[in-house]
């Protein structure tokens, strides 16, 4: 599906995510008889016999720690987490560029002290941290900041504002709400631990009291490290394996499709004659964030046989193997006909229509969350998938794929786009800045 998570993705990345060594408190065997002790006698047993006072290990998962200052922000190459918040905020009335500058300080001081898996605060006294995750580690937290089209607007800087926030073109499937799309921020935030997730959103929230206001949120999923036999694609709530056609940080070309380029190194890609322009500077080694809210009519899905799901989708539910054969990570052969003479992929399935082979070679990387909240009005689930790809250039990676999607995509009839957001997000904070320090004090 277009609006996919990641293929499968070692604990390391570009934005600096491993294992602190300070941080890795406990090993795999003691994390191992600890589950021992926890199967003979109970969970609940398990859990009542621990004392508080005494220390206990962190498994790999609680101790994986990203790191906040590095070439390009975290939550962008970082494997997928088991849960999500993205909230956008719009600047409160009277608020500009000053006031912008300093929430994105704060917010940058406040996101450095929780993925270290320090407070965020003071223990006591106004602006205390909360508490929420003082007894977890690190978990991979992640917070990403992005700015939207009418930030710059807000602040005055409509002069730096990069072409790659145009509006995106309407599309025939959008059913877009304009409450929750857009918004001058953007935040992400990710971790392993669901406490850790929402002890970053109540922090983030907390400092952007009286100079930004909550435009929308969505919380969302994904399946939680460990939970399968071996490293494997994520699958969606259609059951799908979605994500396995996502550009590899081994893949010569990732850094220039993923990552906007400073205007030298731009410049000498093209090797177009005269002065680079260094006005979007700002932006070199950032990237931007397509975020769409799309509903799965699961209902709908859910009574189409398995063999027709596949046929919708151009892959085997089963292991995500392209219909034409291979495994999961077998390329498409978008010509192989069966013996009744006809496409085994047929011409309008989702992994044909999707394919950079079908668009131009356009590819961005897929990092969503899944969501779920509830039941809506008419008896349906309001699930589906908290849509974020990732793009050096917007207009070069979704809207190309997402057109060709709009005029005949078999598995456009099962879904519905909500809510829609466009993000300039910063390149990475070297020590001593915050992130979006390059654009708001130049």
């Amino acid at each position: 599906m277009a609006g996919a998570g990641t293929g499968s993705q070692g604990r390391t990345g570009t934005d600096g995510v491993g294992f602190s060594r300070r941080r890795l408190l406990g090993s795999a065997g003691a994390a191992g008889a600890a589950g021992l002790v926890l199967g003979a006698a109970g969970g609940a047993a398990g859990y009542a016999a621990s004392r508080p006072d005494e220390p206990t290990a962190l498994t790999a998962i609680g101790a994986t720690e990203a790191m906040f200052h590095g070439k390009h922000q975290p939550g962008i190459t970082t494997p997928l987490q088991a849960r999500g918040h993205l909230i956008a905020f719009d600047l409160a009335p009277g608020a500009g560029r000053k006031e912008a500058a300093a929430l994105m300080r704060r917010w940058s001081a406040v996101a450095r002290e929780l993925m270290a898996g320090r407070p965020a605060g003071g223990t006591d006294g106004p602006g205390h941290d909360t508490g929420i995750a003082l007894d977890a580690g690190p978990s991979s937290l992640t917070v990403t900041f992005g700015f939207g089209r009418t930030f710059f607007d807000r602040t005055g800087l409509t002069g730096r504002r990069p072409a790659g926030l145009d509006p995106l073109p309407p599309f025939s499937s959008d059913q877009l709400d304009a409450r929750r799309s857009n918004g001058d921020l953007w935040v992400q935030i990710g971790a392993d631990d669901a406490l850790v997730a929402f002890h970053a959103l109540r922090a983030i929230q907390k400092e952007a009291v009286g100079a930004a206001g909550v435009r929308w949120q969505m919380n969302g999923f994904n399946r939680t490290p460990g939970a399968t036999g071996r490293p494997m694609t994520a699958r969606n709530l259609m059951g799908q394996i979605d994500g396995t056609g996502n550009p590899q940080q081994t893949d010569d070309d990732f850094d220039t499709r993923i990552f906007v380029p400073s205007a030298a190194d731009a410049q000498g890609a093209s090797g177009a004659p005269g002065a680079p322009d260094a006005s979007q500077d700002w932006l070199a080694g950032g990237s931007y964030a397509v975020v769409r809210r799309i509903r799965m009519l699961l209902d709908d899905w859910e009574k189409l046989p398995v063999d027709r799901q596949e046929q919708v989708i151009g892959r085997r539910k089963s292991d995500g193997a392209p219909l034409s054969g291979g495994s999961e990570t077998t390329p498409m052969d978008l010509d192989k006909a069966g013996p009744d003479g006809r496409l085994v992929i047929p011409d309008n399935a989702h992994a044909r229509i999707s394919s950079p082979e079908k668009n131009g070679g356009a590819a961005m990387l897929r990092r969503p969350f899944s969501y779920h909240d509830g039941i809506s009005a008419d008896g349906t689930p309001d699930a589906g998938l908290l849509f974020i790809c990732w793009q050096a250039d917007p207009f070069r990676g979704f809207v190309p794929v997402q057109r060709k999607l709009d005029r005949g995509d078999a598995l456009s009839p099962f879904l519905r786009h909500e809510a829609s957001g466009l993000f300039a997000v910063p390149g990475g904070a070297a020590k001593g800045e915050y992130v979006g320090q390059r654009l708001l004090e130049s």
